[in-house]
């Protein structure tokens, strides 16, 4: 399929386990994909091989915890085909622990990164897409910030101000036909998730038993559900916050 031929998607923290996922599914399907991280390497790195599976993409560096940054990176973008008809809202952070373990940096950066890119990329794309009649953004939120795990007070609550902060944007600009949903993953095969797991003393496998499906999730299954939102296949879609866990529970 080719969904996205002649559109220019930006994907933050491109560079990513979930993030290099839906940054090559939507190349694969004929955007221009605007691999945006923190690592710039690691945005080069997914680039070079959309590059030369066929597709187009560009590598650009942003620490969108910065709000300059981020409004650089969206006109960045925009400047390539004047255009910005998909944001996916993928970069997040997890600073692990109760409120009395957290500092005070540990909170901030939490919602600087999960939340606050947000406002300030969708502040900055959105009177593109309204110019141009319509686009749509996906957030990352997560199974988490929908119900809470233990010690993780602030990813849990930075993801549930993005399924939040997903509702209120989309019922604001569906009248100029952007659609905004948000996708809430569960356990999934990433590097972040690797070195949880690692610290904890428990294994991939130990997860797998835990999903009622056999197995935890991939990368590339988020990414296809991305995509999916990100389509006109969704068209009707318009402030959903989309569960995929394989049926799991919160650990």
């Amino acid at each position: 399929m080719k969904r996205f031929e002649g559109k220019v998607a930006v994907v933050t923290g491109g560079g990513g386990g979930i993030g290099s996922a839906i940054s090559r599914r939507l190349a694969d399907e004929g955007a221009l994909v605007v691999v945006s991280d923190g690592n710039l390497d690691a945005a080069k790195f997914v680039a070079s091989e959309i590059e030369d599976a066929g597709g187009s993409a560009v590598a650009i560096a942003a620490d969108i915890s910065q709000k300059d940054t981020g409004c650089d990176l969206i006109a960045e973008a925009f400047a390539l085909r004047s255009r910005i008809d998909i944001l996916v809202n993928n970069a997040g952070i997890n600073r692990r622990g109760n409120l009395l373990s957290l500092t005070e940096e540990d909170w901030h950066m939490s919602f600087a990164v999960n939340l606050d890119s947000m406002f300030h990329l969708c502040r900055a794309a959105i009177p593109h897409m309204i110019e141009a009649g319509g686009g749509a953004i996906v957030n990352t939120a997560s199974q988490w910030g929908l119900y809470p795990a233990p010690n993780h007070i602030a990813y849990n609550t930075t993801k549930a101000a993005v399924a939040a902060f997903t509702q209120n944007l989309a019922r604001d600009y569906a009248p100029n036909k952007i659609r905004v949903n948000a996708v809430c993953p569960g356990e999934i095969l990433t590097p972040m998730l690797e070195a949880g797991v690692k610290r904890s003393g428990r294994t991939i496998a130990d997860l797998d038993k835990l999903a009622p499906f056999g197995r935890i999730g991939k990368p590339e299954e988020v990414a296809a559900l991305v995509a999916f939102l990100a389509s006109d296949e969704a068209a009707f879609m318009c402030g959903s916050l989309v569960e995929i866990t394989g049926a799991q529970a919160v650990a």
